[in-house]
């Protein structure tokens, strides 16, 4: 923990730099998620655990919760002041480190017994080995890994020395609750080192058997327990906006892997990243020249370090380590298992002394790598400076630790000593130098630099100024335009729509999509709309719009919107209004507030004409553009929507960039400015790199009178008044209310709904909304949601939970009725085959 910290202070990262680092941090996705939490912990949340209104204008959130916030560190948020949330994050990733750390210290002595201190040190490299500083810091969730890793080699080995499995299904259930992701890898990784350590025991076959057997029923009632996380996750998984499409780029370079074994660089492309700093290098390869160490064990050891290795180098491999999908992003998560693997190694290698032979041998090897690698893109001047200066200062130590004359104890005692400071030095400043290299590298990255509007002074003032215009629910805060993070709606306390998560689920990026709000990534991040009607429909009423202001924003008083809850007359909520995002727009108003004039060509390069709209040229820079005109009502205000359009379009008020990308990134429904006098809508248009078809009715212009009136309508006939709980909505409707309520809510799956106390229904979609009929008269309506799957879960776990508590009672109870049975004991007297301490430890173990 502290040779990170310290790697952090000399870079002037956060926590220990400048203000202009620290604001890094809250550029990641998940600063926001842990500022939920906090709001959840204080009571401050307007959602629960099961359900979030702050962002996707609500949204499921126990599948976020499990993935994103699993981690039990995470629960330290609440010790802090809000606006500090950054910290307690980092904290969440650092004690990761020092618990990984401690767990796999405790594991290598169980592997194989020998000096606590050699195993802190070789550990050391394990919870800062290169998947941490390279992966897993960044992703504070993956960071429960390092520790999973140790806590089901540790339930393992219970089941090898004999010891209840009770404790061993503890041990791996609290992996698979912190991160089911890194621990399914984990319990991967932690099955195959059971299995060599069977094959190298002594014990005959049916033993081993029964071990294998034990293991597999401790880990499946392990598993079982944490069930909620599994079903829950999985099915929210299974209901979310498909990723971006994923391929394998093929296997890397061998030398490009193997130069992975050398600390102190970064690969410039993802690889698999393994390094454990240069003692456990020069100890792994010392390994295959141990005389001490078997060659049976040697072989075993070393095959399994190459099998697991190059099972994540294929693509099947790939596939079996995350769950058969590929993943979006490196391919090589799971890479912490090989360093796991190789601090294991490296212990049994330093554990039963090296001699001098093995460690010149495993020094001219680890040169031999630096040679070969040389030309690779992860050697950096970093990695020869810890290879060509601490190898040769940890090949003394190790020869020293080696050196022993019976004859001369405090010259030993001195030769030990100094071998001691040598590694604790080398270990310390080598793995801080390792941590401090990647962080400087990623500096030069643009991918890691914070947006240009982001500044802790303005996220302060940004949540000051949406907590004074909160008004939940009668209305929402929108966070949007405007931008600091990727869900600013959750890291401001707001009620909008701008959502990055895995676990969007597809029926609300598509309803807001068809709304005309922005997408990217493929429909995994929901921006906030930039039109007056999404705004009066979702109830919006303030935002944050972009400024040349001090802090970046204004906070703009929103038009008066509907309610959350609207009443449409019966037989006029229908789906069957056509694929324009003004016809969806008219159609949750219940009114027509635009006119879709129909566009011709009038300028520049000829665009052709196509069954659905237009084809757009590419021009060059000075060159005239295509013209497209139309006529519209003086003084109504034009409306552009193609969403996948790349190019340029002029209208009135000028220039306006679309940047949009079957079917990554679409754009959103934007204005062009106000129709003028003569009711002539130009636009001028170009296509970027290839020609474009832009559908026929990409223009409305909007009436704003219309939009005023039919705002008013929906407030006048909607929900007199709205409530919201944690998971729960309901309204008072007025009196003899008929047709159908719609409710400002996508209609994700969970939802029941009752009107006047009736019995439950699930909900309609109304162009991916919540919609219920509504009975003659109604006056009332209720809505919970339930996250789908969690019942199971939960029905699963408890039967997992009463088997674990049936065999703890079975070997508790079980020794009693046997010994009972066998009559008293004489004192002095042992039955054959019994150990009293063997059975008083093992009732111990299962209390």
């Amino acid at each position: 923990m502290a040779a990170y910290c310290v790697a952090l202070y000399a870079r002037n990262t956060y926590p220990f730099g400048s203000e202009s680092r620290a604001v890094n941090d809250l550029a990641n996705q998940f600063i926001p998620f842990h500022a939920v939490l906090w709001d959840l912990e204080h009571g401050e949340a307007s959602g629960d655990l099961l359900f979030s209104w702050s962002s996707g204008y609500g949204v499921p959130f126990l599948g976020e919760f499990f993935t994103y916030l699993g981690n039990p560190f995470s629960w330290l948020v609440g010790i802090f002041p809000r606006d500090m949330i950054d910290l307690p994050v980092f904290l969440v990733t650092l004690f990761s480190i020092g618990l990984g750390t401690a767990l796999m210290t405790v594991f290598l002595g169980r592997l194989q017994p020998g000096s606590p201190w050699g195993r802190a040190l070789l550990s050391v490299g394990y919870g800062l080995s290169a998947w941490v500083v390279n992966d897993g810091t960044y992703d504070p969730m993956w960071m429960w890994g390092i520790v999973g890793l140790p806590l089901i080699l540790l339930a393992m080995d219970r089941c090898l020395k004999g010891r209840n499995w009770v404790v061993g299904s503890l041990l791996v259930a609290l992996a698979w609750a912190g991160n089911f992701y890194t621990a399914a890898m984990a319990t991967i990784a932690a099955v195959a080192v059971l299995l060599v350590r069977l094959i190298l025991a002594d014990d005959p076959l049916t033993d081993r058997l029964r071990i294998l057997f034990r293991a597999g029923l401790m880990t499946v009632t392990g598993v079982l327990l944490t069930a909620p996380v599994l079903t829950v996750g999985m099915l929210a998984s299974k209901g979310s906006q498909p990723p971006p499409p994923a391929s394998f780029r093929g296997t890397p370079d061998a030398l490009a892997v193997l130069a992975q074994l050398l600390p102190g660089g970064r690969a410039d492309q993802s690889m698999p990243n393994f390094f454990i700093g240069i003692l456990g290098l020069l100890l792994v390869a010392a390994f295959p020249f141990h005389r001490k160490v078997t060659w049976q064990e040697r072989t075993a050891w070393l095959a399994l370090l190459v099998l697991v290795t190059v099972s994540q180098l294929f693509e099947p491999g790939v596939l079996l380590w995350h769950g058969f999908a590929l993943p979006n992003g490196s391919p090589f998560r799971a890479a912490f298992a090989v360093s796991g693997l190789l601090v294991m190694i490296a212990w049994l290698s330093l554990a039963r002394r090296p001699g001098p032979v093995a460690v010149l041998a495993g020094g001219g090897l680890t040169g031999a790598i630096l040679l070969l690698c040389q030309n690779q893109g992860s050697v950096r001047e970093g990695t020869w400076l810890t290879v060509l200066v601490g190898g040769p200062v940890l090949i003394i130590a190790l020869l020293l630790l080696h050196w022993r004359r019976a004859d001369r104890p405090r010259l030993t005692a001195w030769s030990r000593a100094t071998a001691a400071v040598l590694c604790t030095v080398g270990v310390f400043l080598g793995t801080a130098y390792s941590a401090y290299v990647p962080d400087a590298i990623r500096a030069d990255i643009p991918f890691f630099n914070p947006l240009p509007s982001m500044t802790e002074a303005s996220t302060r003032a940004a949540f000051a100024d949406v907590q004074k215009s909160r008004q939940w629910p009668q209305q929402r805060t929108e966070t949007g335009p405007h931008r600091f993070a990727n869900n600013d709606p959750a890291l401001l306390r707001a009620e909008g729509s701008r959502y990055y998560s895995s676990y969007l689920p597809a029926v609300t990026a598509e309803a807001l999509q068809g709304l005309g709000i922005s997408w990217t990534m493929n429909g995994r991040h929901i921006h906030s709309p930039e039109d007056p009607v999404t705004r009066a429909l979702m109830g919006v009423g303030g935002y944050l719009e972009r400024s040349s202001g001090p802090q970046g924003y204004t906070l703009m008083p929103g038009d008066p919107a509907a309610p959350l809850v609207t009443v449409r007359p019966a037989g006029t909520a229908s789906d069957a209004v056509g694929d324009s995002v003004f016809a969806r727009q008219q159609a949750l108003l219940g009114a027509s507030v635009y006119d879709i004039p129909e566009l011709r060509h009038t300028d520049g390069p000829v665009s052709v004409r196509t069954p659905g709209g237009w084809q757009i040229p590419v021009v060059n820079k000075g060159e005239r553009r295509t013209v497209l005109s139309a006529r519209c009502a003086p003084g109504s205000e034009a409306f552009f929507y193609a969403r996948w359009f790349a190019g340029w379009v002029k209208g009135p008020k000028g220039d306006a960039k679309f940047d949009g990308t079957q079917s990554m990134n679409s754009n959103p429904l934007q204005s062009l400015g106000i129709v003028p006098a003569s009711g002539v809508v130009r636009l001028e248009m170009s296509s970027w790199r290839t020609a474009q078809e832009v559908p026929a009715g990409v223009l409305g212009c909007l009436d704003r009178g219309k939009l005023t009136a039919a705002v008013a309508r929906l407030r006048a006939t909607g929900a007199t008044r709205v409530a919201a709980g944690g998971h729960t909505i309901s309204a008072d409707l007025p009196a003899g209310s008929t047709g159908t309520a719609v409710l400002a809510v996508t209609a994700v799956e969970g939802w029941s709904c009752s009107v006047d106390g009736g019995s439950a229904v699930t909900p309609t979609s109304f162009h991916g909304f919540m919609s219920v009929p509504l009975t003659r008269g109604a006056s009332r309506l209720d809505c919970s949601y339930q996250p789908p799957g969690l019942r199971m879960g939960l029905i699963v776990s408890g039967a997992a939970l009463a088997l674990l508590l049936a065999a703890l009672l079975l070997n508790r109870f079980g020794r009693r009725w046997t010994t009972a049975a066998a009559g008293p004991e004489m004192p002095g007297q042992r039955r054959p085959g019994h150990d009293t301490a063997a059975d008083e430890q093992s009732v111990s173990v299962g209390a």
